[in-house]
């Protein structure tokens, strides 16, 4: 099995993979970043050698990760495609969500295989890239010719993986942005909402952490939609109609976004059984004219 490793793009993810990868044995040949410090702290942390170009990375590896931002890999493809840098049988790889295999495509010009293995993970600094990468859920597509590298890897992570769609790719990185970057979106509204009444902002992250924590603890447990709680899972209209009253005297500004998430929110708790398709129906008949 291939292992010799080039990283170009020495950013969060890339130092990431870099780091844990190296700490398994596998060969780091080299990395290339446009931002010098970047590189030097990848050299570092792993004791690879920095090269001057992404060229000279491609030719030191058998399998080459491209973890620049979304908006270079398809620069560094084509220009490693026209430098002739790449060659018969080495795997490519970026790491972007958002991006099928496809942007690689210019690789097999040279007879690369390509792949986008993506991890289900939130990266907020590098220590907790190194943290939390194993362990995680990874989505892989591309060149099936390529998938024993990208399960090998993967499982050197200690991590899980699925199969999917190219074509899906869009979709699927729709629904983790949902879970991720609109969750923060949704505590954020929890937290402003408390301000309001008065509660400091420290104070009201404080109080709902547990809340959070203890519903994410829920939905692991017992799933959706047995996790669903509060008001619409109980079928409690009159406890509804005291919220939006109160949006629309002192934050009507939230409204809209509450009943939109309430009009959904309906649809959860009918599946759970705990109201019916006419409570449902009157639920979202309540939440819609106040949208």
């Amino acid at each position: 099995m291939q292992s010799k490793i080039g990283i170009i793009g020495a950013g969060v993810v890339g130092t990431a993979v870099g780091v844990v990868l190296n700490s398994k044995g596998f060969e780091i040949t080299g990395v290339h970043d446009a931002k010098f410090e970047s590189t030097r702290q990848f050299v570092d942390r792993i004791g690879c050698t920095a090269h001057m170009s992404p060229q000279e990375v491609s030719r030191s590896a058998d399998i080459l990760f491209i973890t620049t931002t979304d908006s270079s890999i398809q620069e560094i493809v084509n220009t490693l495609v026209d430098n002739s840098a790449l060659r018969p049988g080495q795997v490519i790889i970026h790491m972007s969500g958002a991006h099928s295999s496809e942007i690689l495509n210019r690789a097999k010009e040279l007879g690369a295989y390509i792949l986008s293995i993506h991890p289900l993970q939130s990266f907020a600094n590098l220590e907790q890239a190194i943290a939390n990468l194993p362990g995680s859920v990874f989505s892989v597509e591309g060149d099936k010719e390529a998938y024993d590298i990208a399960v090998q890897i993967i499982e050197t992570l200690k991590g899980t993986y699925f199969f999917i769609d190219k074509e899906a790719k869009p979709l699927y990185h729709a629904g983790a942005c949902v879970v991720c970057n609109y969750l923060v979106t949704l505590i954020d509204l929890g937290i402003k909402l408390l301000k309001k009444t008065g509660i400091p902002e420290e104070i009201a992250v404080q109080a709902l952490m547990p809340l959070i924590n203890g519903t994410i603890n829920n939905i692991n447990n017992v799933g959706i939609p047995e996790a669903l709680t509060g008001p619409v899972a109980r079928g409690d209209i009159t406890t509804i109609t005291k919220h939006q009253d109160r949006l629309i005297e002192m934050a009507p500004e939230f409204s809209k976004l509450y009943n939109l998430l309430g009009f959904y929110t309906a649809f959860i708790a009918e599946e759970k059984g705990t109201i019916d398709e006419k409570t449902r129906e009157e639920f979202q008949k309540i939440f819609q004219s106040n949208c």
